[in-house]
């Protein structure tokens, strides 16, 4: 049976191939962006819904998730992929700039949830797919304030889990590596202080090496993700494993490192 979407951040990036990865095996999708997305009803027709939303507008996210609900019937599959980096140390970034961050790639996931759960409770089924980062397990130099919307994204989607596991509603953490898209140069960038221009030369040199994955190949695979009755709370695509798995291994040793001054804290 065909799938109902609702996919934030549409008009680029992964969320563009995720949309056109189900729309074009014939499953329906709400489309949301900050701008028109008319040329995906020229393509695919009545099997789309495009809704103009900003995810930071609250009651705009709330109006969206209903108009959805009406428009198809039901709601299936709920993908938060809305989001932008913000590249700058710590001591460059301004509270403006972090709070326009977690407003974006935090409170717009937030509402998102919120608005669909009674209609995914409501069914007995659902599956909320959070689309976080490899940053959102590893803490990079100069992504303090994407890091951090991303880490609270992962807590909160744990914790989500947990609480509407007993509604039929599964819950995955999708956290890409690189891809090409623009979502490399898309982001909003601190004034930038001199005394961290090491770390950004660290980061061009970076780019500049990496073989990115393709993001056609994520919407394939986040079709299967969407079809696998029993999925995971967590998976990486792309790139990342051996990141991840080497920060972790790191965290272990260090906790087994300091245990004895853990136990002095009893």
């Amino acid at each position: 049976m065909s799938k109902v979407w609702f996919v934030t951040g549409s008009s680029r990036g992964l969320g563009r191939h995720f949309v056109e990865a189900a729309l074009s095996r014939g499953d329906r999708v709400a489309a949301t962006a900050r701008k028109s997305l008319n040329e995906l009803v020229d393509t695919y027709g009545d099997a789309v819904l495009p809704l103009e939303v900003d995810v930071t507008d609250k009651a705009a996210v709330f109006g969206a998730v209903e108009q959805a609900k009406e428009h198809f019937g039901r709601l299936d599959v709920i993908v938060n992929n809305a989001g932008y980096g913000l590249s700058g140390a710590i001591e460059e970034i301004s509270d403006q700039q972090l709070r326009d961050q977690l407003e974006t790639n935090l409170f717009g996931p937030i509402w998102v949830v919120q608005a669909a759960l009674p209609y995914l409770r409501e069914q007995g089924s659902g599956h909320i797919i959070q689309i976080s980062s490899v940053a959102g397990l590893v803490g990079l130099a100069l992504g303090g304030g994407y890091c951090a919307s991303k880490w609270a994204l992962e807590g909160l989607s744990e914790v989500l889990a947990q609480e509407v596991a007993g509604f039929g509603i599964n819950v995955t953490v999708v956290e890409p590596g690189g891809y090409a898209t623009d979502g490399l140069t898309g982001g909003v960038a601190a004034t930038p202080n001199p005394l961290y221009d090491g770390h950004r030369k660290a980061l061009v040199d970076y780019v500049a090496a990496v073989d990115f994955d393709d993001p056609a190949a994520a919407g394939q695979a986040i079709l299967e993700l969407a079809d696998t009755p029993n999925p995971p709370l967590r998976v990486f695509f792309g790139q990342g494993h051996e990141l991840v798995k080497q920060a972790y291994a790191e965290r272990l040793q260090t906790w087994e490192d300091w245990k004895e001054l853990s136990l002095k804290a009893m």
